[in-house]
């Protein structure tokens, strides 16, 4: 306590001279309207500068939660672009299914969709690889088109996926004739270009130009009559000299494969028990 009085007794004249001040002051500013005026707005200023450097302070403190608060509201907002993207896929492929189905080529093929997983294109023997299989009812010896035409034949199928002989694949012999003929031949891959494909055994007495258009005969239950294969680019007589060889310029693009089209023949059952009971006798 006696340290307290000591301390006031030796700045009392500072005290005192505070004192004045503050009363100088509030009579100046309560008295005269003008530095009245100065007084409010510079306090204002002042207070509105303390008011935003404390909201600055507080929102960088507040940064970590917005920033996370962002953070799941993105993810949210990724993952509903992401289900209406996939629901968008689906209704595409189910438009385009019922657009197909009915513009179906022969009533008596049905078909499903497959997107292409596996392609090849450069080697002597090519496969394709399609993402579905038995259990989406896909069975060996089925017919594969995409829209432009002939893609291949379903060879092995497992339970969620599938392999097709390729066109490019000389082990696939396809039955083709020009359109609108009746004469028919042999179309089979030459391991040279994909984009290309020999038609052979074509009579001699038939006349082609290029430019004429290649259909599937329908003389097999794997491809029904009049799908397009290509156009003829040049024909040459084979060595035997009794038959053409037509060079066809292919309509699918194997490099750019992505979504064929597997065909089912419903009569292929009774088909195939037909053939297997004439090779009986």
């Amino acid at each position: 306590m006696r340290s307290l009085i000591d301390f006031l007794i030796k700045y009392s004249k500072w005290f005192v001279c505070l004192f004045y001040v503050l009363v100088s002051c509030i009579l100046l500013f309560e008295t005269n309207p003008y530095q009245h005026y100065v007084f409010l707005t510079s306090a204002n200023r002042v207070s509105a500068a303390c008011l935003s450097f404390s909201a600055n302070v507080t929102s960088y403190f507040h940064l970590h939660d917005i920033n996370e608060d962002l953070q799941l509201r993105n993810a949210s907002l990724e993952m509903e672009v992401t289900q209406l993207r996939r629901q968008l896929r689906r209704l595409r492929e189910d438009l385009k299914e019922e657009s197909l189905r009915s513009d179906s080529i022969a009533p008596q093929f049905d078909f499903q969709l497959a997107h292409v997983i596996s392609n090849s294109v450069s080697r002597t023997h090519n496969y394709i690889t399609i993402e579905k299989g038995s259990l989406d009812s896909i069975e060996p010896e089925m017919g594969v088109v995409d829209q432009n035409g002939v893609v291949g034949i379903v060879n092995v199928v497992g339970r969620n996926s599938a392999r097709v002989i390729s066109l490019l694949n000389p082990k696939m012999r396809l039955s083709c004739k020009v359109k609108g003929r009746s004469d028919f031949g042999s179309l089979v891959w030459d391991c040279k270009n994909p984009h290309e494909a020999l038609l052979e055994e074509m009579p001699r007495h038939e006349r082609f130009q290029p430019g004429d258009t290649i259909v599937t005969s329908g003389y097999s239950a794997v491809f029904p009559e009049g799908i397009p294969v290509g156009t003829i680019l040049s024909y040459e007589n084979a060595h035997n000299n009794n038959f053409y060889t037509l060079r066809i310029k292919l309509f699918t693009d194997f490099t750019t494969l992505s979504t064929v089209r597997v065909l089912r023949n419903k009569l292929g059952s009774e088909l195939r028990e037909i053939s297997a009971g004439e090779e009986d006798e």
